[in-house]
């Protein structure tokens, strides 16, 4: 068993807002490719534009976007490549609640953003947890495991 009370990594290539997106200029290069084939047959580039959107899209799957740790009386955010680590002692902590990340289907993929008095960690999933610091700082944290992390944090407050 590891030392960790719990961990969970989010990968780049799981967000559907960039995943919907890259698909969709992947389906315009073959509708595209296509279309000039059966027109004046010089349409060789929209499939292998296609071709690489599909590849780097797979290739992102393999991207972590960042790594929660839940270890030692601490929750520690590991971002990709040069972002900061972050973090946030679990005693100074108020209260830790599973809620559902937005209200929008697509939410773009972020890392230590801070908008509106919250700051926001989401890579992928529909429910996040809320954690209210004494200071009224807000952190929501994106997971696909939020009933798990939201488990462990409160068992750690008590």
């Amino acid at each position: 068993m590891s030392a960790f009370d719990f961990i969970e990594k989010q990968y780049l290539g799981l967000n559907k807002m960039a995943l919907t997106r890259r698909l969709a200029l992947a389906i315009f290069c073959f509708i595209a490719y296509y279309w000039r084939v059966n027109h004046d047959k010089s349409g060789e580039l929209y499939f292998v534009i296609g071709i690489v959107i599909i590849i780097f899209s797979i290739l992102l799957l393999f991207v972590l976007h960042f790594e929660t740790k839940v270890f030692n009386g601490s929750i520690i955010f590991d971002g990709l490549w040069t972002a900061r680590k972050i973090k946030i002692d679990i005693s100074s902590l108020v209260s830790a609640k599973k809620v559902h990340y937005s209200k929008y289907i697509i939410n773009r993929a972020v890392y230590n953003l801070h908008f509106k008095g919250t700051i926001r960690f989401y890579t992928g999933g529909n429910d996040a947890v809320e954690l209210t610091d004494r200071d009224g700082l807000i952190y929501l944290i994106g997971s696909q495991r939020a009933e798990e992390l939201s488990e462990v944090i409160n068992n750690k407050l008590k």
